[in-house]
């Protein structure tokens, strides 16, 4: 594979990976609508384009990393797009958009002859600094042998399944299920806290029997007990996962008693602390319906 990659959306996922790639010897052409995320990859030697068209008209291949599936779409296939590139041959998607705008996106770029790869990724701010995250792929199975040495730098690959939007399922349902433990857990400690016990006391014990969790595990012990709410993922984010899963389960014909409860109480954290807060800030509010405070 050709060592100049291009890169657009360089957030706070996409800056972490894009630094990656630099630090393996890749050459960058990369996008952003922020000047101070291009300035720090010009700064190391990567190419800054003025548009989404100029990066695929300097590279075969182009991977995104953007917040939400209309962002994508306009990216991709909007005027003066990645779709209207005159290179690129191959679209990696970094992103959580869902299996419906993933296959929208397949089917866009086919119809210019250029394979949309739906590749989301979980494992967070220090998952993407760190190279561990989980990095879901679904492409023609060639295509992932190809791609896989280049994603192995972001952690560690998985080929889902040839179909676009087999990825995106799977990453809803891995969100789904990271959102169910921040909710339960919050519960269960605001609950226990209410009734005098101690908080770091419960994380322990909780990590040491069956109740443990991704949220008991690190959320809890490295953003809500020490009261920094800066674990690196938005609130607004996360509705957004677990609306697109409830909707897709439910087209699916699949049973959605849980993720309807949990997507109720994400739903008032969005509306009590807004999209841009850290979603560990969950805790507040149950706090303030139970009238206690967690603190380690």
């Amino acid at each position: 594979m050709d060592k100049h990659i291009g890169f657009i959306g360089l957030g706070a996922m996409g800056l972490p990976m894009a630094s990656r790639l630099l630090d393996a010897g890749y050459t960058l052409t990369v996008f952003d609508l922020r000047r101070e995320a291009l300035d720090a990859l010009r700064a190391r030697g990567a190419r800054a384009a003025a548009s989404p068209a100029e990066v695929a008209s300097a590279v075969e291949t182009v991977l995104l990393s953007l917040p939400t599936p209309g962002i994508v779409r306009e990216v991709v296939l909007g005027a003066n797009g990645v779709g209207s590139g005159s290179k690129v041959k191959t679209v990696i998607d970094l992103s959580t958009t869902g299996a419906v705008m993933a296959r929208e996106i397949a089917a866009g770029l086919a119809a210019k002859k250029i394979v949309g790869v739906d590749a989301p990724v979980s494992g967070g701010v220090s998952g993407a600094v760190k190279g561990t995250l989980a990095v879901m792929v679904a492409c023609p199975k060639a295509l992932f042998a190809d791609l896989e040495p280049l994603l192995k730098h972001f952690g560690k690959p998985f080929f889902i399944g040839e179909r676009p939007g087999m990825g995106q399922t799977m990453k809803l349902a891995n969100n789904f299920l990271s959102a169910t433990a921040m909710a339960a857990t919050t519960e269960a400690i605001v609950f226990g806290v209410k009734s005098g016990l101690d908080p770091k006391l419960m994380i322990e014990v909780i990590n040491a029997g069956s109740g443990r969790n991704t949220a008991s595990q690190d959320k809890f012990p490295r953003s809500i007990l020490p009261r920094t709410f800066d674990f690196g993922f938005a609130t607004g984010l996360m509705c957004k996962d677990l609306n697109l899963c409830y909707e897709e389960a439910r087209a699916a014909g699949v049973p959605t008693t849980v993720v309807s409860a949990v997507r109720e109480l994400w739903l008032k954290v969005l509306e009590q602390m807004g999209p841009e807060t850290d979603f560990t800030t969950i805790v507040n509010v149950v706090e303030r319906a139970a009238g206690v405070e967690v603190k380690g």
